[in-house]
């Protein structure tokens, strides 16, 4: 599959099965349909092809998960009337790039409400977000856009790596450069470092919580990571669309609303760290960049593997252990 891999492969099956859970649980008690789309043949195409065990460890893990959420949203089961149908569907991967993390979402339109739900698959990471000369990181996550200064400091690091690029005919590898590290990463990571605080002097609560909304979804979610003995359960409830009551019939669980940051308190490499940046804001929230090379071979841009290190205690998690 196009921009494939075995962690996309796992992660479409196990959104394809989500799905499947969701059908399967609330089909005996309301009318649901499946919304056909190019996204849900390509995550049935996976978990079809995956093997016997992959989806039992799958189903288990999504049908713990759907029960704590049928319960934790009682619009799940409850229509207005027989015609109110709820809908699921699987969401394209260009929504990610908006800032809607969502994968699968479940929509009951004659009550004009729906949630959505994040599958994640033996990994936490929040974002895969690239730096270059051309990407303006500002523009694209916090709305405030980049500086001169800022291209201007990193132009000559992504000037020589195109240099070593096109210099090889485009074979040259990144285990060939001995300094990788001191010549590339760090210097990066210093300008990312610099512009961003730069950014919070501008204007500090947008930076700060847009940076959040942009790199952890700007639409509520409830987001599930099946790990190998357990599935967890997050509600990021920033809007407060989630955990909402249904005429009289109320959750079984209670997901407060999520703050977001307005301040931005420190940004540090992390235990000298030459890869990683550790950014803190208020309310609970730290978050991990760590920079490396995208390809094995060298080309004039970066990625960020960027993780959720706190939260807010507010926040609803809750795990299931799997036997």
């Amino acid at each position: 599959m196009k921009n494939g891999g075995k962690q996309t492969f796992n992660g479409k099956a196990f959104e394809y099965s989500l799905l499947r859970k969701l059908q399967e649980c609330l089909n005996r008690i309301t009318p649901v349909s499946i919304v056909n789309s190019t996204s849900l043949d390509i995550a049935q195409k996976c978990y079809m092809d995956s093997t016997i065990q992959n989806k039992k460890n799958y189903d288990l893990s999504a049908l713990k998960a759907v029960e704590v959420i049928m319960q934790m949203e009682p619009r799940l089961s409850h229509g207005v009337s027989d015609k109110d149908e709820l809908q699921l569907t699987i969401v394209a991967d260009a929504e990610g790039q908006l800032g809607d993390v969502r994968d699968v979402i479940a929509i009951r339109s004659m009550q004009d409400w729906q949630i959505g739900i994040s599958a994640k698959n033996n990994h936490k990471a929040v974002k895969h977000s690239r730096l270059s000369q051309d990407i303006n990181f500002g523009t694209k996550w916090l709305d405030t856009p980049c500086s001169k200064n800022y291209f201007s400091s990193i132009k000559p690091i992504f000037d020589t790596l195109n240099e070593i690029k096109l210099g090889s005919k485009s074979e040259a590898k990144w285990s060939g450069l001995r300094d990788k590290h001191d010549q590339f990463y760090v210097p990066i990571l210093n300008s990312f470092k610099t512009e961003l605080l730069a950014l919070y002097e501008m204007s500090s609560e947008k930076v700060a919580s847009n940076l959040v909304s942009y790199l952890i979804g700007n639409k509520d979610f409830y987001k599930v990571i099946k790990a190998r003995n357990k599935v967890e359960i997050e509600a990021y409830n920033f809007n407060g669309t989630l955990n909402q009551t249904f005429r009289k019939i109320k959750s079984n669980y209670s997901a407060p609303r999520t703050k977001l940051p307005d301040k931005l308190i420190d940004i540090c490499f992390s235990n000298k760290s030459k890869t990683t940046l550790i950014v803190t804001l208020n309310e609970g929230w730290q978050i991990s960049f760590r920079i490396h090379n995208a390809s094995s071979k060298v080309e004039a841009s970066l990625k960020f593997d960027i993780n959720l290190v706190s939260s807010p205690n507010s926040l609803f998690k809750t795990h299931i252990a799997l036997s």
